[in-house]
């Protein structure tokens, strides 16, 4: 039989660093990615409802992307949420993990939910109304992210 596990939390020093390069890495790959998206929905994307159409803005190569815009900024996102779930981060290791796992798969939920909801009149949803049925492939990614928590759960 092993022996029960003493109670590890955040403050336990013993747990690991909270602040570890690959967790700053994370950091700096989710907050790219949603920057990324924010900076694209509102500075360079041309509002489809206005007419006439306006100018995109700049820069130019970002508006060329278009809708890959999206897919880079929630592949940053994403990626950095997956780096998060090794063990040398806080969310990699103890509580972290089923944190890190029940927010992935209830943000995907909540994502498809919500366009689910609204999929008649996106319109009022930024980021959604652009996304169309490319909306459940980001509330799918949220849930696969979700399961690479999963595999670190002990």
């Amino acid at each position: 039989m092993s022996k029960p596990k003493a109670n590890q939390g955040y403050g336990d020093v013993e747990a690991g660093p909270v602040l570890t390069p690959r967790f700053i890495v994370a950091i700096v790959l989710g907050v790219l990615g949603i920057a990324w998206i924010v900076y694209y929905y509102l500075a360079v994307r041309v509002d489809p409802t206005a007419v006439p159409a306006p100018e995109a803005g700049s820069p130019a190569f970002m508006a060329d992307l278009g809708n890959w815009n999206y897919l880079i900024g929630f592949g940053l996102l994403l990626l950095g949420l997956g780096v998060a779930a090794h063990p040398s981060t806080p969310l990699g290791r103890g509580r972290g993990v089923v944190v890190g796992m029940l927010a992935c798969f209830l943000i995907g939920l909540f994502w498809i939910c919500t366009y689910y909801v609204f999929s008649n009149d996106p319109a009022s949803i930024p980021v959604m109304n652009d996304l169309e049925q490319y909306n459940l492939v980001v509330g799918i990614a949220f849930m696969a992210v979700g399961f690479t928590y999963a595999t670190r759960w002990e």
